[in-house]
């Protein structure tokens, strides 16, 4: 092949991956990033639909987050109260501020208690990020009710992921302080019950030391009925 030959091969060859690339730009808009909340649509359309079946009763607790909040027992574990689970599993706090008008204003809550942050920090946010998509939350559910009372549940000390322990101490003594300045908010410390010798109690979680079990769910449950029950 002469020379001039290889040249428009090579310009063609490149026009292809050209146009290849542009295409494939155009089937992923700018606005629909891999990890925005978009990909949670499904989920939220699930919890639309079953109100439609049965919408929960006005003036309830309304439990959001990710898995932790998923995984509740929350009959089980508050029998008396109307309690709403609108967790969805491996979501950020920023998700919940984005579906906020969707998973809280519908069921006129008289308490939230909001468990997020974890997962923001183990995919690169910082422990200021995390403070900053709560604030947006707390704004978001308090423009219907604007004294809603809300319950910050504290980054907890998992063995998969101790190692990140020290962001998530400066995520929570950053929500803390803004707790202590806002009225209304409340932060629940679970980590100190979590803990044993410096160490995370490895039998409070699932085998994927992660995810809590049973036991690790009742200090929960003791640590946030004062809150939940209070008429």
């Amino acid at each position: 092949m002469n020379k001039p030959s290889s040249v428009l091969l090579l310009n063609l060859i490149f026009s292809l991956l050209l146009n290849g690339h542009a295409a494939l730009a155009q089937e992923r808009p700018a606005s629909e990033p891999v990890h925005g909340p978009q990909r949670w649509e499904e989920q939220i359309q699930k919890f639309e639909a079953a109100d439609r079946e049965k919408m929960p009763e006005s003036g309830g607790v309304v439990f959001v987050g990710s898995s932790s909040i998923r995984g509740w027992k929350l009959e089980e574990a508050f029998p008396r109260v109307n309690a709403i689970n609108r967790g969805f599993g491996g979501s950020y706090s920023s998700d919940a501020a984005h579906f906020a008008e969707r998973i809280i204003t519908p069921y006129k809550p008289r308490l939230v208690v909001f468990y997020s942050g974890e997962n923001d920090i183990t995919d690169g946010a910082t422990p200021e990020e995390v403070l900053a998509s709560f604030k947006r939350f707390v704004e978001k559910v308090r423009e219907p009710q604007p004294q809603l009372p809300i319950v910050f549940i504290s980054l907890k000390p998992s063995p998969r992921r101790w190692h990140l322990n020290e962001q998530f101490q400066q995520a929570n003594a950053l929500v803390r302080e803004y707790a202590q300045s806002a009225d209304g908010i409340d932060f629940v410390d679970i980590q100190p019950d979590m803990i044993k010798d410096g160490q995370p109690r490895a039998e409070l979680f699932r085998e994927d030391m992660l995810h809590m079990n049973a036991d690790g769910y009742a200090i929960w449950n003791k640590k946030l009925r004062p809150w939940v029950e209070r008429k």
